[in-house]
């Protein structure tokens, strides 16, 4: 007889489950950015090449699927930070991330509509989200501080602020590849001067 004070085991989703849920999120992501509100989940499952009843198992609404592809993509930008630690020199990490970053807010924005949409609105979605950005951020700077590159008084949330406002203010590609520009001149900016 089992205790019932002890938690079920929780099982590791199959393998192909987690393949169709990955499919899932990447194909709804480039459909919500295209059409918005007007994506179809039986198109979104379409594409992805599994059927509605695979979506609906893993996503039971709508907001459920729009709240998990807007939390994967947060999920990957903040596992980047420590990737890109382990593989690259303070600084060059630091600046791949914000490139990251860059991509991460034209998601957003391409997303807009469909976030807005969700019912019981997104505060929680977006406060968990931003901390977890603050974070990842947060550790590539002080690593970078600590290895002499940048300055000691760098607000890291500065950085975040200055390349989510020219990727916002320029819609479309534009607006993306003036905040790619940006990147460098703050990282420029921030380097300590020999």
């Amino acid at each position: 007889m089992a205790d019932e004070d002890q938690p079920a085991a929780v099982r590791k989703p199959r393998a192909d489950a987690e393949r169709n849920r990955v499919r899932l999120l990447e194909t709804a992501k480039a459909a919500f950015a295209e059409k918005g509100s007007a994506a179809s989940l039986d198109e979104i499952a379409r594409t992805a090449g599994v059927g509605a009843g695979t979506l609906y198992r893993h996503f039971p609404t709508r907001d459920a699927l729009v709240a998990a592809v807007y939390r994967n993509e947060t999920e990957q930008l903040v596992a980047a930070a420590s990737r890109l630690a382990e593989m690259h020199p303070p600084v060059m990490a630091l600046r791949e991330w914000l490139l990251l970053f860059v991509d991460y807010i034209a998601t957003k924005h391409g997303m807009y509509e469909v976030l807005n949409s969700i019912v019981g609105g997104t505060s929680d979605l977006y406060s968990a989200s931003t901390a977890q950005v603050k974070e990842a951020i947060a550790k590539l700077i002080e690593r970078a501080v600590a290895s002499g590159d940048i300055r000691l008084d760098l607000d890291p949330l500065d950085l975040l602020r200055a390349l989510a406002g020219v990727a916002n203010i320029g819609l479309g590609p534009d607006g993306e590849r003036a905040a790619k520009r940006l990147v460098d001149i703050l990282i420029a900016g921030v380097r300590m001067r020999s």
